[in-house]
């Protein structure tokens, strides 16, 4: 004699009104989490010991290239104020920075800091980089030099580059960083603000928020800046 049997739940494709309920479930449970984040990352960090410059620079300049060697010396003159030199950890202008900022701390008083991302093909960390942080996301990544750094300088770079150059100039926009000097070196920054100058203002953009940058065309300048706002910083230093 045949039974039928009632179908097992598993046997069942949940309907759209389920999925869509475990979806927003998930989402809710998400942005949760970032609001932990968000909250956690408010809160405002110690005084720091020295003054923190993040340098941003492409991966893919060698050392043989003239940049190569302006990114070392920029990092070394900082580091003989006592400054801790940040950069993304890789290969390139990344290195040239860690390099000069070791080269240049023959006494061990400040560090050479790495900010990572993880993308599975990328190179390893430089050999310069004294303390390493690893990140999964781009995202944590980007929140973590905001959160560290006392300037920031973009030297010639690609996408990744500018990702990193726009996003602090966004932030600087919107006041959720301050007192925080943005210096871009060489033409292709200066075309970029140019464009962006007559593309965005008035409609799009304030004529005030293309002062945020500031264009140098040389490592030089930027270190004349960088020396004046390190003075800033140790004056208003508890």
């Amino acid at each position: 004699m045949q039974q039928n049997f009632p179908d097992h739940p598993s046997c069942n494709p949940p309907s759209l009104s389920q999925q869509q309920m475990s979806y927003e479930v998930v989402q809710e449970a998400i942005l949760s989490l970032w609001q932990v984040v968000s909250g956690l990352s408010s809160i405002e960090p110690p005084q720091r010991e020295r003054y923190r410059v993040t340098i941003f620079g492409s991966a893919r300049l060698a050392k043989d290239e003239a940049v190569y060697q302006d990114v070392k010396r920029l990092a070394s003159e900082l580091t003989y104020l006592g400054c801790d030199i940040i950069t993304g950890g890789g290969p390139g202008l990344m290195e040239a920075a860690n390099e000069g900022s070791v080269v240049a701390d023959l006494d061990n008083q400040t560090k050479s800091i790495g900010i990572r991302v993880d993308l599975g093909f990328e190179q390893e960390v430089n050999p310069f980089v004294e303390e390493v942080f690893q990140h999964r996301t781009f995202f944590s990544r980007l929140h973590h030099f905001a959160l560290v750094s006392d300037a920031f300088v973009v030297m010639p770079g690609g996408v990744g580059t500018t990702l990193e150059a726009l996003m602090i100039w966004q932030l600087l926009q919107v006041r959720s960083i301050h007192d925080v000097p943005l210096i871009m070196v060489g033409d292709m920054w200066q075309g970029l603000v140019d464009w962006a100058d007559q593309s965005m203002v008035p409609q799009m953009a304030a004529p005030e928020d293309m002062q945020i940058p500031f264009c140098v065309a040389t490592v030089d300048e930027a270190i004349a800046l960088l020396k004046q706002d390190h003075h800033r910083w140790q004056t208003h230093c508890p």
